[in-house]
């Protein structure tokens, strides 16, 4: 059974460290491009996963974040993260999620799987959300499996390793370009509309092709 993170131990308050001076923000490419018509229908626009026009269903989120449904249910039953786009209230809506949240799963699933406890991932996910989304792929976190540290610069992140603090590192912007790949070929939904969008996965299309030449 997979651990929702209810079972880390209680640590201390995560120290997030926010230097004052100007972050470095590196703009990534746009890996992959959603059609937002059905198969079939010809193409009007495509929309990168990272657009505020897609959201995505539970299923999605876990496929891309790599957690369990129950993990993710947990996790915003308790308020660790809710979906951004929308809840499950009323009962009969889907939860859906913007491309930030699946990236913030994605973190808390590393930082659990590294040790860190649920009381300082709680800060953690607290500190990222309020920042600048395009701040977050400047971003390096270190962790010594108590405390979570902000790096923006490579030598913040030289310095922590010498003084023998962070033994574990996630940069933020390499998880964003691995997830944007990993939505692109998923479905999404359009929050503007609710049409459901095909992702495009290069499999899927050789399968397709292959199908038509039996």
């Amino acid at each position: 059974m997979s651990s929702t993170g209810d079972e880390a131990a209680v640590g201390g308050l995560c120290a997030v460290h926010m230097p004052r001076t100007a972050r470095t923000v590196s703009d990534l490419p746009r890996m992959s491009r959603f059609p937002a018509v059905q198969p079939g229908q010809p193409a009007i626009e495509r929309l990168a996963p990272t657009s505020e026009l897609l959201g995505f269903r539970g299923p999605t989120a876990c496929a891309a974040a790599g957690i369990t449904y129950r993990q993710l249910d947990y996790w915003a039953r308790t308020g660790l993260l809710e979906p951004s786009v929308r809840t499950a209230y009323p009962a009969t809506s889907q939860r859906l999620y913007s491309f930030r949240d699946v990236l913030l799963l994605k973190i808390v699933k590393r930082l659990l799987d590294a040790g860190v406890s649920l009381q300082n991932i709680r800060v953690a996910v607290a500190h990222l959300q309020s920042a600048e989304q395009a701040d977050l792929t400047g971003l390096t976190l270190m962790c010594d499996g108590a405390t979570v540290y902000e790096c923006t610069t490579p030598q913040q992140v030289v310095d922590l390793l010498k003084g023998g603090q962070g033994v574990f590192g996630i940069a933020v912007g390499a998880v964003w370009q691995e997830l944007e790949l990993t939505l692109g070929r998923l479905h999404a939904e359009r929050t503007d509309t609710g049409e459901t969008l095909v992702g495009n996965d290069p499999a899927d299309e050789l399968a397709q092709r292959r199908n038509r030449a039996v």
